[in-house]
């Protein structure tokens, strides 16, 4: 197939690779156009403005838009409504709110254009191993552009969820479901680390990922920075940041009268990482010293 792509960061740029490697066209556009000069060496077609990516493209055009969520998708969005027509198809593989997809699937169907939004996990690593991919749109928008969704995904790892918005909204209970994992593994190595056995780390993930019952992932890639990093860790800084989807997953279980206490306490320890030195435990220190005499620190 032949199909238009806006953003090539490290993600969007090993997306168009494996599109190339798997026989489709790419018309490529970035705002910065070394990127696009640099792609064009591999493959894809550059363009340089967005009505040259537009005017490069067969009707019905699709245009894949890989670019941080809000307003720069937006951006994008009201860039190519200049240029595309009726009968033509915008996806949105950014980590996108689901409430914004409801809103611009009827914007965008009053002018003809189908819109197809794409949650996208793989990171770095998709270009190797394929991205798994979870897709919400009409049917007549999603089914035209499957091949380009299977190239992308590993074997079954495709999936059309249902309607509009409905591959960002799984998409972000993914990551909320992501933040939950990863706190319990970091509390667990955190534990060992801090055993008086001299416990290998490095070895311990490597060992749960043959047989156990926690074995995964996110595990795979613990053993690799424990290798990479060595076992303290010593050049990370443990401030750790969030996208948007954890917090808007702890929302929607707000909404819905879900509990989901694991999802949203990891979401708070991130808050928490990001403290110099917090002020809330200062008063739980202060207060374990005026009712029980208990010892505390000073700067």
């Amino acid at each position: 197939m032949r199909i238009g792509f806006i953003g090539l960061g490290r993600m969007g740029a090993n997306m168009v690779r494996r599109l190339l490697q798997d026989g489709h066209q790419v018309v490529a556009y970035n705002r910065t156009p070394e990127k696009t000069r640099e792609i064009a060496t591999e493959g894809a077609e550059p363009a340089f403005t967005i009505g040259e990516l537009v005017a490069k493209l067969e009707k019905p055009r699709a245009v894949w838009i890989m670019v941080p969520a809000g307003d720069a998708t937006e951006a994008q969005i009201d860039q190519l409504l200049e240029h595309l027509e009726p009968g033509d198809t915008i996806i949105d593989g950014g980590n996108t709110n689901f409430h914004d997809d409801q809103r611009r699937h009827p914007r965008l169907a009053e002018r003809g254009i189908r819109y197809i939004d794409a949650g996208v996990s793989g990171g770095v690593w998709g270009l190797q191993i394929g991205y798994c991919l979870m897709v919400g749109g009409d049917p007549e928008a999603v089914e035209p552009l499957e091949p380009v969704f299977r190239s992308l995904a590993p074997e079954d790892g495709y999936l059309h969820a249902g309607g509009p918005g409905a591959g960002h909204y799984v998409k972000m209970v993914h990551n909320g479901i992501e933040y939950g994992m990863m706190q319990a593994y970091a509390e667990g190595f955190e534990i060992m680390h801090a055993s008086d056995y001299p416990l290998d780390l490095a070895a311990i993930a490597d060992l749960w990922n043959h047989g156990s019952v926690v074995r995964s992932w996110l595990l795979e890639l613990a053993a690799l920075a424990f290798k990479a990093e060595g076992e303290d860790l010593e050049h990370l800084k443990g401030w750790v940041a969030d996208s948007g989807e954890g917090r808007w997953t702890v929302q929607e279980a707000l909404d819905r009268d879900v509990p989901a206490p694991v999802i949203t306490l990891s979401l708070q320890a991130r808050f928490r990482s990001r403290q110099e030195d917090s002020y809330g435990a200062k008063v739980l220190a202060a207060l374990r010293n005026q009712f029980g005499g208990h010892a505390v620190k000073t700067e």
